[in-house]
């Protein structure tokens, strides 16, 4: 029995959207984005009160990482993923990884626009900085992209697998704070790896976190 705990439009996105690649059977818990995220009986599945988290046959885990790793050893070690031994395991574990960072700053940027309670507490600064950092992610996406020649189709040479999963997913946040029209690598992958039926089948179902498609930073006074 797996059952992932999941709020909408947060990093437990990518833990669906991989279940689905996977093509399993799995049960999902969706939590609202909020306070009761520190109950004491959801403590108890993750002490950090955050998703994504992952009971899956009497054990429990959290970190997204993490989870990628383990599902796909267990369930798709030469698909979506890329076990000791492979020439491209490297690689494979660098882009599953690089997706947290990424989203640590579309966090940021969520919690400046979204999560603060009134204008005071915002900072334009925090606001231009992590928007930049945004883009920075996407040179390097794009720079992984660009394969002598032409352009690679995934972020492996090898194929799709849980690395497209994983930054894939935090570039669909990143959007609502930094937009891709300097980068048409990131783009036309976006496009191809977004159009896939696990994707579709892990977009929000309920009302969005995010109540606009974009968030401008304030400029500094």
């Amino acid at each position: 029995m797996i059952i992932l705990h999941h709020a909408e439009q947060t990093r437990s996105m990518r833990t669906l959207w991989l279940l689905h690649e996977l093509d399993i059977d799995f049960e999902v818990s969706i939590h609202a984005f909020d306070k009761s995220l520190r109950d004491p009986s959801y403590l108890a599945i993750s002490p950090a009160g955050r998703v994504p988290s992952l009971e899956i046959d009497g054990e429990r885990m959290f970190e997204t990482g993490a989870i990628a790793e383990y599902l796909c050893e267990r369930f798709s070690p030469d698909r979506l993923g890329r076990m000791p031994g492979a020439p491209d395991r490297m690689a494979w574990l660098v882009w599953v990884h690089f997706a947290e960072t990424l989203s640590q700053h579309c966090a940021a940027l969520t919690q400046q626009h979204i999560a603060l309670r009134d204008d005071a507490m915002r900072s334009p600064i925090v606001m231009q900085l992590e928007a930049a950092r945004v883009v920075k992610c996407y040179d390097a996406i794009e720079a992984r992209l660009k394969d002598g020649m032409g352009a690679r189709d995934y972020l492996l040479s090898s194929g799709f697998t849980a690395a497209d999963v994983g930054v894939g997913q935090a570039v669909y946040m990143a959007q609502h704070f930094a937009r891709l029209d300097n980068h048409p690598n990131v783009a036309a992958w976006f496009e191809r790896i977004t159009d896939r039926e696990a994707f579709l089948k892990s977009l929000p179902k309920d009302v969005p976190l995010f109540e606009k498609p974009f968030f401008e930073p304030w400029p500094v006074m």
